[in-house]
């Protein structure tokens, strides 16, 4: 579903801050597969989610999703076949637009607008269906303002707007990092839930180890640009913290492991 070959990104070249973001990345995804993705700040894994998503041009190598070549493709050219969650609550919602119509915005993406009335009382009922999933009570709320939900509602919002169309590809950038706790576990749920009921292939980007093991059937650690670590199957299911920690050691890289890795 997603092929990454051979990626280069070099930001700021030929100055002195130049910075190797992406060294001949290659990575890929089945269809269904779940990865979660670990490592450093600075270590490749939002340049990489950029890079799929069309946010950035890379120097070199090629993107595939679902067998198509996306890899000069711009960013609203792709959107067809993603969706994304940011770790900010406040960019996956238009704010000054109430829930119905941020809803109606993600039905209607990769689609041609006409001069029809913008929601019918049809895509109306079937909002509310879906929004009575997330079990927050934003169903009986469509014309509230989505700048006025909490971040822990806002992001499940924005969970359900990028899984609406079923895309080819899930793209989660650290989307609980910003949420307290509790908030966290309930988006983590509902993530799990909208993955598993859609059959998506998903790649989620994330600080915390425990979440990282917790979910999916595979684990990639970045370094420098480059995959060094890959699990699946019985290998991430016998993982925990202590021996993902003995890993990063035995490789050299227990530098990369950031205090807030730990203590989450």
């Amino acid at each position: 579903m997603l092929r990454i070959n051979q990626v280069d990104k070099t930001f700021n070249r030929g100055t002195v801050n130049e910075k190797k973001a992406l060294i001949s990345l290659s990575l890929e995804l089945k269809d269904g597969d779940f990865v979660t993705v670990i490592g450093g700040n600075g270590s490749g894994k939002t340049t990489m989610l950029n890079a799929v998503a069309g946010a950035l041009t890379i120097d070199s190598g090629s993107i595939h999703i679902d067998d198509a070549d996306v890899s000069s493709l711009p960013e609203y050219k792709r959107a067809p076949y993603i969706g994304r969650v940011f770790q900010d609550p406040m960019m996956g919602t238009a704010a000054g637009m109430n829930i119905e119509e941020n809803l109606a915005l993600a039905g209607r993406r990769g689609q041609r607008r006409g001069l029809s009335w913008g929601i019918s009382q049809a895509e109306r009922d079937s909002f509310r269906s879906e929004l009575k999933t997330l079990n927050l009570g934003l169903e009986d709320r469509l014309s509230s303002k989505a700048g006025l939900l909490s971040g822990g509602q806002r992001q499940a919002l924005t969970l359900l707007m990028a899984t609406m169309k079923c895309p080819k590809l899930l793209l989660l950038d650290e989307h609980t990092a910003a949420l307290d706790p509790k908030t966290a576990r309930t988006v983590l749920q509902l993530t799990k839930t909208l993955v598993q009921r859609h059959s998506l292939t998903t790649l989620m980007v994330t600080h915390n180890l425990k979440d990282a093991i917790a979910l999916g059937n595979r684990l990639v650690m970045f370094y420098e640009g480059q995959v060094i670590i890959d699990l699946e199957g019985t290998e991430k299911a016998q993982l925990t913290v202590e021996k993902l920690l003995a890993m990063f050691e035995n490789i050299g890289s227990l530098d990369v492991v950031e205090d807030g890795l730990l203590l989450s």
